[in-house]
């Protein structure tokens, strides 16, 4: 072998010499393809192939040149190399293997070249070579590894190339590579970070055994060490965090939080710059943002209370320096996002009622700090965010203002309602550009996107981080009154109809999607249900509402032939009795409009409740029926509302009462109270019966003779509805007919 390479280098050195305009290293290698395609026999063609990469290696090359190499090579002979079991006495193993791998590695610099299924079919034998350790003494070895990784590189910097190396299983090889830290373990790490960053799931899908392994011992060094690499770590270790709660229910899920709580502990408790303390905290973030407070964890509940409050003083410190001190805040914008995490974890923590991890001084100091840290958020919004509608920042700001103000609003009053015109025309602004961009078609409303600012992330539903903050503050005059001022009931109004749609579209929509509109559904019913008892005037004076009980009469029937969404079925109906009442005159309201719906709503309010046989009593007692009882912590006051509701429209709907004694209601009603124990039935059971009962007497012959007929006197005694009685008395005494 070494004669026949001598041999063409001798013919190489007899071609004549390169013309001025021809660079050196050019012609060389263009001598070296001409003796490649002139080769007569495998040795000659592998040790024209040996000069190739000789040249190859002497400086970059550009595509044209590459693709010279390729027309002179092909695949032919390299996957003969590759493939070969034997090579000449005297040279090494793996020689063969290496210069295939050499050539693959020119090849893949070209992205056209890299998806080549010819490359990607070599996709195991990349992974072979990263992940077995070189054998001592080998001094090509490592060369050959180094190839590889510019093979699995250009891969991945081509379309679909993620996914190619995912499905071919190098995930597992470079954990392993790492892990071993076989030659190039670096950039095995490099790689893994490109890939996960790229497609998380998919990567965890396949390769998590090694995933696990590889974070296991990520998060154990960050625990451990003491040097700068320390710091390294805190920066990729939210690569590598898992996209679900797998963390959080196993053993060696439990380990790594562990860990990582210590390396934390360690690194925020430290007096430190701000590149080394940043780090940490977007770690902490990272950490909140995915799994709330769960992931602190400690031998001890004290341990656990006082990091997370170290945690959250920290990110309320930094949030006010960045955002009061008048330098450019553009720089230090992703850091600041990452502590609006760590200060949601802590509002998360201190409304917790179920086993709280802070104790009640602690959460009071605590809502101290978060309280100054929002305040100096509502004056960054309040000075800037007027001018800043299109900054990513300016969501992540609302969206904290928003956590905040969903549980505490009698704080910074002030400044609050000095806010919520800017937070309502910021939700205006977004939902109307999200409405325009609905009305494009898909491929131009990603290009619109794509070319903004925002990349990939869309605020276009940033109306849902307020809702919940809504739901209160339409609770409170002062701030009622700023809402209503500025059309927010007319923008819920729209937002509801849209966010119906999303819910409604089961085919067009994932089902993550659909349930994320069925909250803001919810919502949005709850601020309506405000300005209803609060601001009855306004429901008839502006037209939105008509609007909205006209959907609301369309919609219900169709909700309650489903399954699983009982919190958004008493929502509908308890709003949609609400507003009947206010609008009876409307022409929504007329019998053959909403019949259904009052149909629906009767079967909702009628079978709630049934009767259950108790060991303790001899006659059965009230319970809830299976199809209520999980929701019913939640529908409860809603189911109340709604029957005292339903009720007051018994006198300004003539036909109702007729429907309900078609229903069977009033027959099931009075069936109950005869067979369950008086003493079953709560005093707010028997508030709300009463009134319905009472109501249905008053206005209507027929209900008020079937009750009279089935001992409605003596029920109303028995069940002490002195109201009941003393109608059921009058009317009989007098027989006055209705």
């Amino acid at each position: 072998m070494r004669d026949v390479v001598c041999q063409l280098i001798d013919k190489m050195t007899t071609q004549p010499e390169p013309s001025a305009d021809t660079s050196a290293s050019s012609s060389t290698l263009d001598r070296c393809l001409e003796v490649l395609r002139g080769a007569k026999s495998d040795s000659e063609q592998f040790a024209a192939l040996l000069l190739v990469t000789k040249c190859a290696r002497a400086g970059e090359l550009d595509d044209s040149t590459r693709h010279k190499i390729f027309d002179a090579v092909g695949f032919t002979f390299p996957n003969r190399l590759l493939f070969s079991t034997s090579t000449p006495d005297g040279c090494p193993a793996h020689l063969f293997r290496s210069l295939g791998v050499t050539l693959l590695a020119c090849f893949c610099t070209d992205p056209t070249l890299a998806v080549h299924p010819q490359v990607l079919n070599k996709i195991p034998i990349f992974n072979e070579i990263v992940h077995t350790p070189c054998a001592e003494g080998s001094k090509d070895y490592p060369s050959m590894v180094d190839d590889t990784y510019q093979c699995l590189v250009g891969i991945l910097a081509s379309p679909q190339g993620a996914k190619h190396l995912i499905l071919g299983d190098t995930v597992s090889s470079l954990c392993q590579a790492y892990l071993n830290h076989n030659h190039g373990w670096e950039q095995a790490l490099q790689i893994l970070i490109s890939l996960l960053t790229l497609l998380p799931a998919k990567c965890w899908k396949k390769s998590s055994t090694d995933l696990k392994r590889l974070l296991t011992k990520l998060t154990l060094d960050f625990s451990e060490l003491e040097d700068e690499r320390k710091f390294q770590l805190a920066e990729i270790l939210p690569t590598f965090l898992p996209p679900s709660s797998i963390v959080l229910e196993s053993s060696w899920g439990n380990d790594c939080l562990k860990y990582l709580c210590n390396g934390l502990f360690k690194i925020l408790s430290s007096k430190l710059s701000i590149a080394q303390r940043d780090p940490a905290l977007k770690l902490g973030a990272c950490l909140a943002h995915t799994y709330g407070s769960t992931w602190i964890v400690a031998e001890k509940r004290a341990e656990r209370a006082r990091f997370l409050a170290l945690l959250v003083n920290l990110a309320c410190v930094e949030m006010r320096m960045a955002l009061e001190v008048p330098e450019p805040l553009e720089s230090r914008q992703a850091f600041v996002t990452a502590c609006y995490s760590l200060v949601e974890m802590g509002i998360e923590e201190c409304t917790k009622e179920e086993r709280p991890l802070l104790k009640r001084d602690q959460k009071l100091q605590l809502i101290q700090v978060m309280q100054e840290a929002c305040g100096a958020v509502m004056y960054y919004l309040q000075q800037r965010g007027w001018e800043k509608i299109e900054d990513p920042f300016t969501l992540a700001s609302v969206r904290l203002i928003g956590a905040w103000l969903a549980e505490e609003t009698s704080c910074l009053k002030k400044e609050v309602i000095g806010l919520l015109p800017f937070l309502v025309h910021y939700m205006r602004t977004w939902y109307q550009r999200g409405v325009a961009c609905r009305g494009l078609s898909k491929e131009v409303s990603q290009m619109a996107l794509l070319s903004s600012k925002w990349g990939a992330v869309w605020p276009g539903d940033a109306i849902r981080f307020l809702l919940p903050a809504m739901c209160h503050l339409s609770a409170e005059e002062g701030a009622r009154r700023v809402l209503l001022s500025e059309g927010v009931s007319a923008l819920l109004c729209d937002y509801y109809l849209q966010q119906w749609d999303v819910f409604s579209s089961e085919d067009a929509e994932p089902a993550e999607t659909r349930s994320a509109a069925e909250l803001s559904l919810q919502s949005c019913c709850g601020v309506f249900l405000n300005l209803v008892v609060t601001e009855p005037s306004i429901i008839g004076q502006e037209p939105c509402f008509a609007s909205l009980l006209t959907h609301l009469m369309k919609s219900l029937p169709n909700l309650d032939s489903k399954d699983g969404h009982m919190v958004l079925l008493a929502n509908i109906v308890t709003l949609g009795l609400m507003m009947s009442r206010l609008l009876a005159d409307a022409p929504v309201m007329q019998e053959n409009f909403s019949r259904d719906f009052f149909s629906a709503v009767i079967r909702f309010l009628r079978h709630s409740h049934m009767a259950s046989s108790n060991s303790d009593s001899n006659k059965p007692s009230i319970s809830l029926s299976e199809r209520y009882a999980d929701a019913w912590e939640e529908i409860s006051e809603l189911w109340f509302l709604g029957v005292q509701a339903f009720s007051s429209c018994v006198s300004l709907l003539p036909w109702l009462s007729t429907l309900v004694l078609e229903s069977g209601w009033l027959q099931d009603l009075l069936c109950l109270l005869d067979q369950v124990s008086p003493a079953s039935v709560g005093s707010d059971m028997v508030t709300v019966l009463q009134a319905l009962l009472t109501e249905l007497t008053q206005n209507s012959k027929p209900c008020r003779e079937l009750i009279l007929q089935r001992g409605g006197l003596e029920k109303a005694n028995l069940y002490g509805m002195a109201a009941l009685e003393q109608c059921l008395a009058e009317l009989y005494l007098t027989k006055d007919p209705v």
